[in-house]
Parts: C-alpha cells; sequence; structure tokens
C-alpha cells in the first residue's frame, strides 16, 4: 500500500497512562490522508498500577518532553503535528527481519544531508484497528524504541545503514506489529519518516 512521503507532516497522540478514558475518546485529532501518525502511551508515577501501563514504553516520556516540551495531564490528551519539510533530500528505508525468540531485527537504510545533531530513531509500532481492544479511533501504537542514533553521514549526506534488535514487549501481539523509523531535529522536530508496510517513496 502506499504511504505518506517521506517528509511528510507526522501527527503525534500522546495519552497518560493514567487516562483510560484517553484511549477510548472518539474525539481525538485525526492525521490527514497524506501523513503519519504514531501514537504515544506515555508512562506515569503510579508504574504498573496505572491502567494503560503494559503499552507505555518507558521512552515515551523523553518523545513527549521532545515533541510538547512537557507530558500529559491524567485527564487530557495531547497532540503534536511536525509540518512537512518540502524540498528535504533526506531518504529513509526500514525493513525487518521475521519474528524471532522475542525479537525483530531491524535494518534502516538512509541518505541525504539532515541540520546538525539530527538523529535517527528506529521503533515497533503496533496496528490497532476502530472497534480493537477498546479504542473507537485506529492507532498507530508506538511499543518498542531504540535510539538516538547520529551517523555521521547525517552530516554529510551520504548513504548509511543501521541494523538493530528490537524485542518486543509482552503485551503486543507480534502479527501487528511493523517497524517506523524517522529523524529528528535537535528541537525535537520530525522531518523525515518511513514504515516498512508501504511503498518507498
Amino acid at each position: 500500500m502506499p504511504c505518506p512521503r517521506v517528509n511528510a507532516a507526522v501527527l503525534e497522540r500522546f495519552i497518560s497512562a493514567d487516562c483510560e478514558t484517553c484511549w477510548t475518546a472518539a474525539d481525538v485529532p485525526q492525521p490527514g490522508a497524506n501523513e503519519w501518525l504514531l501514537d504515544w502511551i506515555v508512562p506515569t508515577a503510579k508504574g504498573d498500577d496505572a491502567p494503560l501501563s503494559p503499552a507505555a514504553p518507558a521512552e515515551a516520556a523523553a518523545r513527549a518532553h521532545r515533541a510538547l516540551g512537557t507530558e500529559p495531564t491524567s485527564s487530557r490528551a495531547a497532540a503534536q503535528r511536525s509540518a512537512a519539510r518540502e524540498g528535504s533530500t533526506l531518504r529513509l528505508r526500514v525493513v525487518s527481519g521475521p519474528a524471532w525468540s522475542g525479537y525483530f531485527a531491524v535494518q534502516l537504510d538512509g541518505s541525504g544531508r539532515a541540520p546538525a545533531s539530527s538523529s535517527a530513531w528506529i521503533a515497533l509500532v503496533e496496528s490497532v484497528q476502530a472497534g480493537t481492544d477498546g479504542t473507537i479511533t485506529p492507532r498507530q501504537l508506538v511499543r518498542t524504541v531504540a535510539g538516538p542514533f547520529e551517523p555521521a553521514e547525517l552530516r554529510s549526506g551520504k548513504s548509511w545503514q543501521r541494523l538493530q534488535a528490537l524485542r518486543w514487549p509482552p503485551t503486543a501481539k507480534p502479527a501487528r506489529l511493523h517497524a517506523h523509523a524517522w529523524v529528528e531535529q535537535r528541537d525535537g522536530r520530525i522531518i523525515a519518516m518511513a514504515s516498512e508496510r508501504c511503498d518507498a517513496r
């Protein structure tokens, strides 16, 4: 299937692991037809006692701070849209091997120049369809994250490659997982994204 372009806008939706009603809410921001989507559940001080904690990767709190400057509250979701970056020369391609012994092997290929101090990230994302697991809206739920990676080639524009093993959490369904990768600037803005389950563009 086709996907948004590598330099397309990215909508990120953040909810607190304390906010079970945020997961089941119908009134949530939706991505445009040519935009990427990531959903994050952010862990809280309640730890495992938070109702959504099984789907809250530790890295979600840091991503919320980079994207929003804060974390979502226990009663209200938050969203951030990184605008499309026209004229970007960045190219990304991500593929994963079959699930084995709790891990996916993920390969990220990149090329093109990024601003200074940009970094690359890899994630396993679980596609949750509307009407599944209590959500009314479809979600692209980030389950595992690896990064930041800062290959020198990001500054030179040369081609580069990263091979990473990512473990999926016990509560994830491997058949619904797929690899995503992105490049973000120092200010947290995502400037390139790719997914393995779509045609590269």
